[in-house]
């Protein structure tokens, strides 16, 4: 049996033990927080403790302007994304797969309609860490809405397509791989769909799916203020896109990915609170399914993986993804006045995120930069017009 030189060297590696302490680490904090919330707020009266929601069902009316309520998922071919699909397509959903892979859109599409025949699913392809493709998908949404005589708009959609790189990979439009796809092509995605969102006429949402890593992160990027953040912290100056000599920062990195997509979600669900007409406001949760046995692993050693996986299990922490879906079902179906909450642990329960997420300064500049590069996106990137329905 030869000698696994990779993980070795992957454990002697600063990255390997920041996920196998300072991961482990901070999902046990949440679970701390979500099990003694409110034993703690009996013993001190000022600590309040985190609501929980109940999850309102669809009710469908045959005289709606949208009869069936459409729900857009990224990442829906695997793991959470596809767990999602088929709790959705349960619920009621139109649901839109969004992935990839042609291949894996089909046969997910066979596996929901084997459980439900009368289940309503359509597959779209795309990829985050594109622009060009992401432009596409908004693009062949729309006219799929008009050619399927659909009303002109989503009421759900649900920004769960993430990655863990090993190494860094610059995207053709300039950033790491792993922050296009786990934020920016998120940003982007919500952006070109939110006129959809808001022209629907029942209440609609966007469920973002972050992780209980982004707690590590305590600062911003490279810099120690939101005041010095810039256009080049999502782009190829970003430390966390360049490889150092130590190698590249994957496990920070996907932090602060997380941090990002945190920090959107909260300022997009302020900006919607100032919405004068408070039916077309879009509601915004961010969703952390805790540690779920996916394939997000896949580029990490097949030994430390495996180990990793182990290990999880014995210590009860490992969910199977319709288990570890269920606090991303619960935000797509709580009610309105849950926007801006963090769902964590099942139950419509939630928790408080980390002190950094709720910067709101922070959250402001990141927005600032990432529109602008939305805009600059829109100008340069020219649709071919072509469908990217399958």
């Amino acid at each position: 049996m030869g000698v696994d030189r990779e993980a070795i060297e992957m454990v002697f590696s600063m990255e390997f033990w920041r996920m196998a302490i300072l991961w482990t680490l901070s999902l046990l904090f949440s679970y701390f927080h979500l099990l003694f919330s409110k034993p703690l707020s009996a013993l001190f009266p000022s600590f309040q403790p985190s609501p929980s929601y109940p999850r309102c069902h669809l009710s469908t009316d045959p005289d709606s302007k949208a009869k069936r309520p459409i729900c857009v998922i990224t990442g829906a071919t695997s793991g959470l994304g596809k767990a999602a699909a088929k709790a959705l397509a349960r619920e009621g959903y139109h649901v839109v797969l969004a992935g990839r892979c042609p291949d894996k859109l089909n046969k997910t599409i066979e596996e929901i309609k084997q459980k439900q025949e009368d289940a309503h699913v359509d597959a779209f392809e795309v990829d985050l860490s594109s622009i060009h493709s992401v432009m596409n998908f908004g693009s062949s949404i729309k006219q799929w809405l008009l050619d399927s005589n659909l009303h002109p708009s989503i009421q759900l959609l649900i920004n769960n397509a993430g990655i863990l790189a090993k190494s860094c990979r610059i995207t053709a439009d300039g950033f790491d791989q792993m922050m296009q796809t786990n934020y920016i092509g998120a940003f982007f995605l919500t952006n070109i769909l939110l006129p959809l969102l808001k022209s629907s006429p029942v209440p609609s949402r966007v469920v973002n799916v972050t992780s209980f890593t982004h707690r590590f992160v305590f600062k911003f990027s490279s810099v120690a203020s939101c005041e010095d953040f810039s256009v080049e912290t999502l782009g190829k100056e970003n430390l966390s896109c360049s490889s150092t000599l130590k190698g590249y920062p994957f496990a920070s990195t996907y932090e602060y990915s997380k941090l990002c997509l945190l920090l959107f979600s909260y300022e997009l669900h302020r900006q919607q609170l100032y919405v004068n007409n408070t039916s077309s406001a879009v509601s915004v949760m961010p969703a952390d399914p805790g540690i779920v046995e996916t394939d997000i692993m896949r580029e990490l050693p097949p030994t430390l993986s495996q180990l990793a996986l182990m290990v999880l299990r014995f210590l009860h922490l490992l969910q199977w993804p319709e288990i570890g879906v269920r606090p991303i079902i619960d935000a797509a179906l709580a009610p309105p006045d849950a926007s801006g909450k963090y769902f964590f642990g099942g139950q419509g329960r939630t928790i408080e995120s980390s002190s950094l997420s709720y910067n709101t300064k922070l959250a402001e500049e990141l927005w600032s930069v990432s529109s602008t590069l939305f805009r600059e996106a829109q100008f340069s990137v020219v649709g071919s017009g072509s469908k990217s329905s399958l």
